[in-house]
């Protein structure tokens, strides 16, 4: 088992490992050796949505370098300060479909589960960055009622459990959760949306694969990466051992300015995916979260980019430029 020993208990070492994530600014800028000095949010503005950075994520990163697009992705910038008016809270209209316990049932077939409002990284352009975790996530005392709500809608076929990052729950929680979903006759798939499998390569472990291969539901994960610096050897065999367990791989991104705003940059993404067994899916306009605006590449910039992809690898590798539009049937494909 894949785990560190205790007296009392078993540790799982994806556990331990976020047990060392970087939370202090100072920290992080140390061992990146960056300096000391760089500008950043106050400490006291970081309290909402505070740094976290998984050991792992900053192994990554070059040292020494303010620029580096795994450290732009996750540094606290002054920026983030800045308000604008047409960046907004609730960027995706979340919280006007959000029920009781977590379910947010906004397309025909499938309801998302907010399993938790933990993650393994903190994202500085995390469209749920201002999501009110505390009262609406699915925890399991919620999750009589998060199952009764579900076996009452037979037009749900699709469960999706997000957050957060549902991977932050322990195994047996998810395997409990697992198995009361399985118990809805009308539902066929589970969906998992996660990025720990990115930032936090350990945490695919054989209990992961047991409760995520282990019912009758159909299985997908949704990863999210957004630079190909992200995938190291060790997230490669991380989704190595997803694909040989059967569990088909998608992956997300978000363009983001200064980032992945180049041809080479996503071309480079999408081939070192397909390599790890990965395949492209969405790459996603920025959602206009308060805090985020120093993120985002204008649509016709976007929409130029996929065009030049298109021209330059096989189409089962490019993916689907989209944007979320509150109040819309399903996700809004950007034709280019």
């Amino acid at each position: 088992m894949n785990a560190i020993s205790s007296p009392q208990r078993l540790i799982p070492a994806w556990q331990s490992a976020l047990t060392e994530a970087f939370t202090r600014p100072a920290e992080l800028l140390e061992f990146l050796r960056l300096p000391a000095d760089l500008p950043a949010l106050k400490l006291a503005q970081m309290r909402e949505f505070p740094l976290r950075v998984p050991r792992a994520f900053a192994e990554q990163m070059e040292k020494g370098n303010p620029r580096d697009p795994l450290f732009l992705q996750v540094w606290p910038q002054a920026m983030e300060a800045e308000t604008r008016r047409d960046y907004v809270i609730d960027a995706v209209g979340d919280l006007a479909k959000l029920k009781p316990g977590g379910i947010i049932h906004k397309y025909h077939g499938r309801a998302l589960v907010i399993a938790t409002g933990a993650c393994a990284v903190n994202c500085r352009y995390c469209f749920r960055r201002h999501f009110p975790y505390g009262e609406t996530r699915a925890s399991r005392n919620h999750w009589k009622g998060v199952l009764a709500e579900l076996a009452d809608d037979d037009s749900i076929e699709e469960v999706i459990l997000s957050g957060g990052d549902p991977l932050s729950l322990t195994d047996d929680k998810l395997a409990d959760l697992v198995e009361g979903l399985a118990g809805i006759p009308h539902l066929k798939r589970l969906r998992v949306h996660s990025r720990q499998p990115i930032v936090l390569p350990e945490r695919v472990n054989d209990d992961l694969l047991d409760w995520l291969t282990g019912s009758r539901l159909q299985p997908v994960l949704v990863l999210h990466a957004n630079h190909a610096q992200e995938l190291s050897p060790a997230v490669a065999a991380a989704c190595e051992r997803l694909k040989r367990a059967g569990v088909p791989l998608l992956n997300q991104s978000v363009l983001l300015a200064g980032i992945n705003d180049s041809l080479d940059v996503l071309k480079t993404l999408s081939e070192r995916l397909f390599e790890s067994g990965v395949l492209p899916y969405y790459l996603h306009l920025l959602d206009r979260v308060q805090g985020a605006a120093h993120f985002e590449v204008d649509e016709a910039v976007g929409k130029a980019l996929v065009r030049e992809l298109a021209g330059h690898l096989p189409g089962y590798l490019v993916p689907r430029l989209v944007r979320e539009i509150p109040g819309k049937p399903a996700k809004t494909w950007i034709a280019w």
